[in-house]
């Protein structure tokens, strides 16, 4: 027999994590709405007992999946840079845009956007989330300096970004990252001159 070396907290996090898996893979199949928990057990290979030590129904599982995505692209976009440090669009690089290779990484569940019975609040919650970035983390600086309305213009950006990223996904990530970034930078050049990355701290 083998031995399981797994700690609790671990084999925990293992669980759910096939638990999410299972409700992401239902979805493309059946829709939300018609997932039962039933389902999720029976897809993961779990028992009924096993999805109620960590979660009360499906909604909470949902909610948990995706509190656990938007809390990593919010992650995933610090990694590229010194707080307070700014940078020159013209030096952006491809690695600048680690938001783009987590959500590359995790296709899987932000295909579901796809969908129209899909997780409950991802049509609104993912766009918000990158609105969320522009307003709290970014200070930008125009092009010329051109004074302009900057909750207006975080707004228009971060819906401009969402926007490329929603068709990115919709299309079945055709473009690699790496093309996809570039474009994305390339159209960045045309109305950012810098910005600061200050995280929460403004």
């Amino acid at each position: 027999m083998i031995n399981d070396q797994h700690t609790p907290s671990q084999r925990q996090n293992r669980t759910k994590t096939h638990l999410k898996q299972a409700l992401i893979e239902l979805i493309k199949k059946q829709g939300y709405l018609s997932v039962t928990v039933k389902d999720i057990v029976d897809h993961a290979a779990y028992n009924r007992s096993t999805f109620y030590v960590h979660y009360q129904d499906k909604i909470e599982l949902a909610e948990d999946l995706l509190v656990s995505m938007l809390r990593g692209i919010e992650s995933s976009v610090a990694q590229p840079y010194v707080p307070g440090h700014k940078v020159y669009t013209d030096n952006l690089k491809v690695p600048s845009f680690t938001i783009v290779s987590f959500i590359y990484q995790n296709k899987n569940f932000f295909e579901l956007i796809n969908y129209d019975d899909t997780i409950p609040g991802l049509h609104t919650r993912f766009p918000q989330t990158i609105l969320k970035i522009y307003m709290e983390q970014f200070v930008f600086e125009t092009i010329d300096n051109i004074p302009v309305n900057m909750e207006y213009f975080k707004r228009y950006t971060a819906y401009g970004f969402y926007g490329l990223l929603h068709n990115w996904i919709g299309n079945g990530f055709v473009e690699t990252e790496e093309e996809f970034i570039k474009e994305v930078i390339d159209l960045t050049k045309t109305h950012i001159y810098s910005f600061r990355f200050v995280g929460g701290n403004r």
